[in-house]
């Protein structure tokens, strides 16, 4: 009988039972006036009289028409570059321990993102939560038990000047509890490994002595992983080795694109749970079983603004006007895809993060990922977001009974006019001019902006397949490789000019 994983799972079943129903417009509505409290007397909260915002009638909306928006350029220019030159309570009382950088999907230059103590402890907070909700996956005690294998960046974080850099998965890595150490794999000597094929190898090579109920990390990173461990095991499927594994946790992109993939490397299926945590702090998790949605995290440091994400409120770079309206979630409605603004404990104000959401349930606060507003595949008025891409290579796995791993593209000027150009990841053998006809018939089917633009400049779809290691090692020549990595599924002309060229000289 697995009587310490009993226990925990008591634990947690009573922690559920005895935590009040939450309210997140309420919630919200608290941590806005706690960031303005707290950071009243900074340089920031001064410069835009924060003590004026708390004594508003209203004070959502004076804060919302007294702050511009930021992205990391203009509030890293304007005010965190200040934190460099060693002043203090610039954004946020004191100065932060740590800096996540994060390269996103945009370019190999490193954004150096603050890291307070405070969302250190916002991230803390909302991973017990997170742990709390596994009572609703009717979960067995024995998994309790078990190992979490969490892979990401390395935990062996840089030290420059007198704080630490590191990716945002190796610095949560590195703050982790007293009381999770023993469940937590690979454990901090392999987790500190930089060299991300080395930490795999190691990993491989304990595979064996350890008993993992549970993985953690970005999908394809976590499938190269699992791969590996196959291989040099001489395994038919991760089960043979590790027969307790139930529970995979996704975060950093939409997992939809990798389940058959995925699925592949299992005797049986497990429970997928998905995670929102980002380089600006831990934003959402999924809850309960009924759904693949996610649940902002309402209670833990971050203030959430959404702006639709209407083509008149969007600039060609993906960042918002100056006159784009916010709304608070008491204002939010279902089926709109909205560009998402937060506030933080690690002074970021009305930071634009990058990602499109829309909400399937507003009481729960539950939302989705439906991409990035710089990947929003608008040209001749196509209007295709990540998660509309996502469907159509689901669709070509189903179609042509085959995974897809991997996907870009771009909307790129041709002799005769505009063509969406396609690259899919896969091992599996494809007609290329059957896939064509079978996604551009999807896409006019699915979608009526591409079938309307397809009437017009846009006259059709070109598809180019290739290995999926094609876009690991573009990730790794991007220093992403094993990290926090979002791959590029749409790029601009510049850019996917640089894929095409790399691409080429891969498969040559």
């Amino acid at each position: 009988m697995a009587i310490l994983g009993s226990i925990i799972k008591g634990v947690i079943d009573l922690k559920d039972k005895l935590t009040p129903e939450s309210n997140p417009i309420e919630e919200q509505e608290k941590v806005l006036i706690d960031l303005l409290e707290k950071a009243k007397d900074t340089a920031f909260g001064q410069h835009y009289n924060f003590a004026t915002i708390l004594e508003a009638e209203n004070p959502a909306k004076k804060f919302a028409t007294t702050l511009p928006y930021f992205d990391y350029n203009k509030l890293n220019g304007e005010w965190w570059y200040k934190l460099h030159e060693g002043e203090e309570n610039v954004t946020w009382p004191g100065t932060p321990d740590y800096y996540a950088l994060s390269s996103g999907t945009t370019g190999k230059t490193s954004k150096r993102i603050p890291v307070t103590d405070a969302m250190i402890s916002a991230i803390k907070s909302t991973g017990i939560d997170q742990v709390s909700a596994l009572s609703n996956f009717d979960l067995p005690a024995e998994f309790f038990e078990k190992g979490i294998l969490m892979l990401g960046s390395s935990t062996d974080l840089d030290e420059k000047d007198e704080h630490l850099e590191g990716e945002i998965s190796g610095i949560s890595a590195s703050n982790i509890p007293f009381w999770f150490r023993d469940y937590y794999k690979p454990g901090e000597e392999i987790a500190q490994i930089e060299d991300w094929d080395e930490r795999v190898q190691k990993i491989s090579d304990n595979a064996k002595n350890w008993d993992i109920g549970a993985l953690s990390g970005i999908p394809s990173w976590i499938e190269l992983m699992l791969e590996k461990v196959i291989e040099d095991h001489g395994l038919n499927n991760i089960h043979e080795i590790w027969p307790n594994l139930q529970v995979y946790t996704s975060g950093g992109v939409a997992f939809g694109p990798y389940e058959k993939s995925f699925n592949a490397l299992l005797a049986h299926p497990i429970t997928v749970i998905d995670t929102y945590l980002a380089s600006e702090g831990f934003i959402a998790f999924q809850s309960r079983p009924e759904t693949d949605a996610m649940q902002l995290a309402t209670n833990n440091g971050i203030y959430f603004e959404f702006v639709p994400f209407k083509p008149e409120y969007i600039n060609q770079d993906g960042s918002l006007t100056s006159d784009a309206p916010s709304l608070t979630l008491s204002e939010v409605e279902k089926d709109q895809d909205y560009a998402l603004v937060i506030s933080t404990v690690s002074g970021s104000w009305r930071y634009l993060i990058g990602d499109t959401i829309e909400f399937t349930d507003i009481e729960r606060a539950e939302i989705k990922i439906t991409g990035r507003t710089k990947f929003f595949l608008n040209t001749v008025g196509s209007q295709l977001s990540v998660n509309k891409l996502d469907d159509a290579v689901n669709h070509l796995e189903e179609a042509f009974g085959v995974k897809i791993s991997e996907y870009t593209l771009c909307a790129k000027r041709f002799d005769d006019d505009f063509y969406h150009s396609w690259y899919l990841g896969s091992d599996d053998v494809l007609d290329e001019d059957k896939v064509i006809v079978e996604l551009d018939k999807h896409l006019k089917e699915a979608n009526k902006n591409y079938k309307v633009a397809r009437s017009k400049a846009l006259k059709g779809v070109k598809v180019t397949i290739v290995s999926p290691q094609v876009f690991h090692e573009w990730s790794g020549a991007n220093k992403k490789k094993g990290g926090q990595v979002k791959m590029e599924r749409v790029m601009g002309e510049d850019k996917f000019k640089e894929w095409e060229d790399f691409a080429s000289n891969l498969q040559a």
